[in-house]
């Protein structure tokens, strides 16, 4: 645990001698926000609290809406959030490129209401009342330099489509979204981000994410998925599903996915008798989620594999095989941290041999027998 802790001390102090923020993941989607201030994005997302608004006022000689805050040393950033708002403010200035809009009532959006800015970089809508029917999807394609857009929590049945294409991140968490518009995300080639869970999801569709080449993170967490969709961009990364009642894995649920390094598939109801054997067989693969399954036996994992969390499962047993297809001084397994606990066996039930196989194990997780 000490490591842990010291191992983050130096990855923040390495952002920020680079002048790089991560923002708390409490919000947004779930996923940390990165500010580089060496692009001169602003350091914080909300001013309540922290900064005199009548201060700001005073000594700031540049227009700035009523209902809004504008910091002088931000001067294309507006603060409107969290304020009881039921529309976007009037008459915004034309310097605004990132616009701070979430906790308010904001149910609709129109073309007219960002009329007076062309250089939009950051739209935060996060929990308002925004609803599919009430978007008026020109307002979101006529703004060419929108990099990221977010809309989590909010009341919306489908993916927008006619989305910009320079957008970088797309958060849509905890909606209501059961569809994807016809070619919403065509001309998203720059799409590294797309938060998509929480919502009311049961299929992909060949088409629904065709033109998105650059994925990086798909998170489709808690939605209504029985089995791993299909037609998934072969870009990405990192793809997390935990929270969807999975009848099982096929061996073919994860071909071409040659870059995906993180899978997460937590409390899914999986048991061993569904999940076919070479299920995993991905030599990129560095982190496995499993836990808080049905389990009763280590499925089989490629030895290059890094992390496995298989805690909480009705595992009996450890079998070597699951790790090593056979040992020797070039073949063993990987393995930096195993979690086993909470399961159905303990410490003085791992045969005597596994030290071989997890030559390089740093952390195993075991109960101990009682």
């Amino acid at each position: 645990m000490a490591l842990l802790r010291c191992a983050v001390m130096v990855l923040l102090c390495v952002f920020h001698s680079a002048s790089a923020t991560v923002v708390a993941a409490m919000d947004y989607g779930g996923v940390p926000l990165w500010i580089n201030r060496l692009l001169g994005e602003p350091s914080v997302l909300s001013l309540q609290g922290r900064m005199d608004p009548a201060w700001f006022r005073a000594n700031n000689p540049q227009a700035c809406p009523q209902q809004c805050d504008c910091p002088i040393q931000w001067t294309t950033a507006l603060y409107c959030d969290h304020r009881g708002l039921a529309d976007i403010p009037d008459n915004l200035p034309d310097r605004t490129q990132y616009l701070f809009l979430q906790g308010n009532n904001i149910s609709s959006l129109s073309s007219s209401m960002l009329a007076n800015i062309t250089g939009l970089r950051w739209l935060i809508l996060d929990h308002n009342q925004l609803q599919s029917d009430n978007l008026d999807q020109a307002v979101l394609q006529n703004q060419t330099q929108l990099y990221y857009l977010f809309a989590n929590h909010n009341h919306l049945s489908s993916v927008p489509s006619e989305l910009p294409a320079g957008l970088k991140q797309l958060r849509l968490a905890y909606n209501q979204i059961s569809s994807i518009s016809p070619g919403a995300f065509q001309n998203l080639h720059n799409l590294t981000v797309l938060l998509l869970q929480g919502n009311r999801l049961q299929t992909i569709t060949k088409g629904d994410l065709k033109g998105v080449v650059s994925l990086n993170l798909l998170d489709l967490r808690e939605n209504l998925f029985s089995s791993i969709p299909r037609h998934l961009p072969p870009s990405v990364q990192q793809l997390y599903l935990s929270n969807n009642s999975l009848s099982g894995l096929d061996n073919d649920s994860f071909v071409g996915f040659f870059n995906l390094k993180y899978l997460r598939l937590r409390r899914c109801g999986l048991q061993s008798s569904g999940i076919q054997p070479q299920v995993f067989n991905l030599s990129s693969l560095v982190e496995l989620d499993l836990s808080y399954n049905k389990l009763t036996t280590i499925p089989t994992v490629p030895t290059t594999l890094q992390y496995l969390y298989l805690e909480a499962n009705e595992i009996q047993e450890f079998n070597v095989t699951s790790f090593c297809r056979e040992v020797g001084p070039l073949s063993y397994s990987r393995m930096k941290i195993l979690r086993l606990d909470g399961n159905k066996m303990s410490y003085e039930q791992l045969p005597s041999d596994w030290v071989f196989c997890l030559r390089v194990i740093e952390h195993i997780y075991v109960s101990t027998q009682n």
